[in-house]
């Protein structure tokens, strides 16, 4: 399974991966998902927001027990973040039937749409839109930095985009959802562990802010007379790093789009992403308040104007207790083989799929040990062994859940 999915949206030039929603390599992928869950014997649909799902029993009947994850990937992204999730998946269900488990409450394996943003610019949007949490008229705004909107990718791609919408009846069929997913960090690693379980999920947001100044000759405009906006962006960016350390948040500047982008003219936009992230709200407050603060008194010194939009945030997300804690429990008590070890449970700052349907759904999340610690990139890594466990940890959760 794992190698069957490598190759697509492979960059050769940086190993790293494309997997953009609506494109050839996303297509290539759906295909791939559909051919898992057929050859397991699973019943393969397509919801109103893109997400696939793969159902094991009737879905209508309720209670369902859903695992998976995402396989869209950030620019140039690592080969385990999302898909991990989903080959893990398949790979847990054949354990169960390896073990001859019954399944008493229908099952299924989701591949969320979209869930890191590289196209559009917002995270999570094939669960944000079932959960309620993006808007239709949102939605249909959305653009990729061509300018092609999110409708006409989603029609050139075969998929009707006047459909998408709120969902809460397939929700209400959602009994529990545990999404398996590589660590983004090394928590496990220090621990020796190599699995985890969740505990919360920071408060994160995306915030963009339009430095517009004047676009001139950058070799006969004087210093004196220039309003150029690439000096507060600058600024800002060394901000961000100084408001984090003091608050002891994250805050990370990792796009940036320039007008008109010549070597030899000053800018007239300059156009910035922030990243911010904490382990409590008032942190984060404190982070995002200190750059905007930081940006604008910049921005003043250089004639500079500033816009600042809040394009996306996800409030902090405490998995419901008690799934999370049931789920310990199995995995403490070593499941029904009685492969005894007690599970750390830590919180990321990482946003998934799991989040935001947490407000609609009782949510868990299971992590794989990440050596390196590093994610979002050609070196993300799990080990095969650590793989194979999450699968069985995984296994012994749906076990729990979903049979008798």
């Amino acid at each position: 399974m794992w190698r069957s999915l490598l190759p697509i949206g492979r960059s050769d030039a940086s190993g790293g991966y494309r997997r953009f929603a609506w494109t050839g390599a996303d297509a290539e992928c759906r295909l791939w998902f559909r051919a898992q869950a057929e050859a397991r014997g699973l019943v393969t649909e397509t919801d109103r927001n893109g997400n696939q799902w793969a159902w094991l029993g009737d879905p209508l009947a309720g209670d369902a027990v859903v695992t998976g994850s995402h396989l869209d990937s950030v620019p140039d992204g690592g080969a385990f973040d999302g898909p991990l999730g989903v080959v893990s998946s398949f790979a847990a269900l054949d354990e169960l039937r390896r073990r001859r488990a019954v399944f008493t409450k229908p099952f299924a394996v989701v591949n969320f749409g979209d869930e890191e943003g590289a196209r559009f610019g917002l995270a999570c949007v094939g669960s944000r839109l079932a959960a309620g949490q993006l808007t239709v008229e949102d939605a249909h705004r959305l653009r990729d930095g061509d300018g092609v909107s999110l409708p006409q990718a989603m029609e050139a791609a075969g998929h009707d985009p006047d459909a998408i919408g709120p969902d809460p009846e397939r929700l209400a069929r959602i009994g529990a959802f545990v999404e398996l997913h590589v660590e983004q960090g090394r928590a496990l690693d220090v621990s020796g562990d190599a699995v985890g379980v969740a505990s919360a999920i920071w408060p994160h947001g995306r915030w963009r802010f339009d430095f517009r100044g004047e676009a001139n000759h950058a070799g006969t405009t004087r210093l004196a007379d220039r309003r150029d906006p690439m000096l507060p962006y600058a600024e800002t960016v060394l901000a961000a790093r100084r408001e984090a350390e003091l608050a002891g948040g994250l805050a990370t500047f990792g796009k940036i789009a320039v007008e008109p982008n010549g070597v030899n003219a000053i800018p007239s936009l300059v156009r910035g992403w922030l990243d911010s992230r904490a382990a409590d709200q008032a942190t984060l407050d404190a982070v995002v308040n200190g750059v905007e603060k930081a940006a604008r008194e910049h921005a003043e010194r250089a004639g500079v104007d500033l816009d600042v939009v809040r394009e996306s945030f996800t409030p902090v997300v405490d998995f419901q207790h008690a799934l999370r804690d049931e789920i310990r429990r199995t995995l403490d008590a070593g499941g029904p083989d009685g492969r005894g070890r007690t599970v750390p449970v830590l919180g990321t700052g990482a946003g998934h799929d799991a989040g935001i349907l947490s407000a609609s759904v009782p949510t868990a999340m299971l992590f794989v040990r990440n050596p390196t610690g590093i994610s979002h990139s050609p070196a993300e890594y799990a080990a095969e062994d650590d793989c194979v466990a999450g699968v069985r940890a995984l296994a012994d959760v749906l076990e729990g859940l979903a049979c008798s």
